[in-house]
């Protein structure tokens, strides 16, 4: 198949775009860097040190098997978006490319306005142009859990039947979401299902758990094809903090009880589900909704299963929660399509003892500590942090 990975410069984007090369895809990516800006702009940086794209390609071009071409440019341009289709004519377009930090679209107003144009305007403009251009093109968007919430019934793989006042209907599954940046992503998927019913294109929208992870079969072949690792209260996960603090010798910090429960997913199962769906698109005119996550914690559970994979003592602390959620919750989600298609998840607890610790342990001496205390309120409309 041609592939096109959007935000394929990114963390995620980058080793997804190897692994389709590596299973015979005529792969290019597209990207316009500005997650790199977003470091410069927050004083922030990877804990692993990776490589510009350019060194990137050329180094794949040596090792791998298949080579990636590479577009430059900014989805919000539907110049660049429509050309940039034109020429490739993908089969697949894998849609990667959003600003996707919750505490970085809660910073202040414009952080907010930014998150919402950036991430709205171009999958709109991607839309349209598979419109124009091909209805055949198969849609794969990276969506995200934080769509949904925490509601008090069972997660649905994006669609519910409802009945009320005796009659029922298949709809959506409600949202809820937790912050500016998830919010955009409720609207991409209204938009996606939208174009889905009156164009008879094709969209799989793929809801994301927290993806922990840094290394992939085809990253692991060469340090300069490295991918991310973010550990910053802005873009970092909490297991990467957590995972850094157990290495550093530090407390793991637990906002507010630790009764927050979220799915997760290893880096390898995304982007083998990214595979799974493109390979096996839907109906022309089909909204496919997978919930892409393979197990779920708490945050108190994650810290005791950081600790006890952890070969020192490690202690866990608990602060007050700097965002607005639920401190414990209902949380059980439904997540049966990707596992239908042939998704083998890999494990936490294997992934930890495999190589998380080990690459931390590797790049120690780059953290930045202040990086990783919380500034961004969510009650707050003012931001801790220059932007000027």
């Amino acid at each position: 198949m041609r592939t096109l990975v959007l935000g394929g410069d990114g963390y995620l984007g980058w080793p997804t775009a190897l692994h389709l090369a590596a299973a015979g895809h005529d792969v290019a990516v597209a990207d316009n860097f500005v997650r790199r800006q977003y470091d410069h702009e927050l004083g922030v940086q990877s804990l692993v040190p990776i490589e510009p794209l350019q060194v990137r390609l050329d180094v794949w071009q040596e090792v791998g098997s298949n080579p990636v071409r590479a577009y430059i440019g900014d989805l919000t341009d539907p110049e660049y978006t429509y050309e940039m289709i034109r020429e490739f004519r993908p089969d697949a377009v894998v849609h990667f490319a959003e600003q996707r930090a919750a505490p970085y679209s809660m910073i202040d107003r414009k952080h907010a306005v930014y998150t919402q144009q950036n991430n709205v305007v171009g999958t709109l403009n991607v839309l349209y142009a598979i419109a124009e251009i091909d209805r055949d093109i198969h849609l794969v968007k990276l969506g995200t859990m934080g769509e949904y919430g925490t509601p008090n019934i069972d997660i649905e793989e994006g669609w519910i039947e409802i009945t009320h006042k005796g009659r029922t209907d298949r709809m959506l599954y409600p949202k809820k979401p937790g912050s500016f940046y998830h919010l955009s992503k409720v609207h991409d998927s209204h938009n996606i299902e939208f174009a889905c019913r009156i164009w008879g294109i094709r969209s799989t929208d793929l809801n994301q758990g927290v993806v922990y992870g840094q290394q992939t079969p085809q990253t692991a072949l060469d340090d300069r094809l490295l991918t991310r690792l973010d550990y910053d209260h802005v873009f970092g996960t909490v297991l990467n903090r957590f995972v850094i603090q157990a290495v550093l010798g530090h407390p793991l910090t637990v906002y507010g009880s630790g009764g927050q429960t979220r799915g997760f997913i290893d880096i390898r199962d995304t982007a083998e589900c990214i595979r799974l769906a493109a390979e096996n698109p839907p109906e022309p005119g089909e909204f496919r909704v997978f919930n892409q996550m393979t197990e779920s914690f708490s945050v108190a559970e994650l810290a005791k299963t950081v600790a006890d994979a952890y070969s020192k003592p490690v202690e866990i602390e608990y602060l007050e929660n700097p965002r607005v959620e639920a401190d414990s919750h209902y949380y059980n989600v439904v997540h049966t399509g990707l596992p239908e298609l042939g998704l083998e998840p890999h494990l936490l607890s294997d992934t930890l003892i495999e190589s998380m610790f080990e690459i931390v342990e590797r790049h120690k001496d780059r953290v930045d500590l202040a990086s990783m205390r919380p500034t961004v309120q969510w009650r707050s409309t003012s931001s801790p942090i220059r932007n000027d």
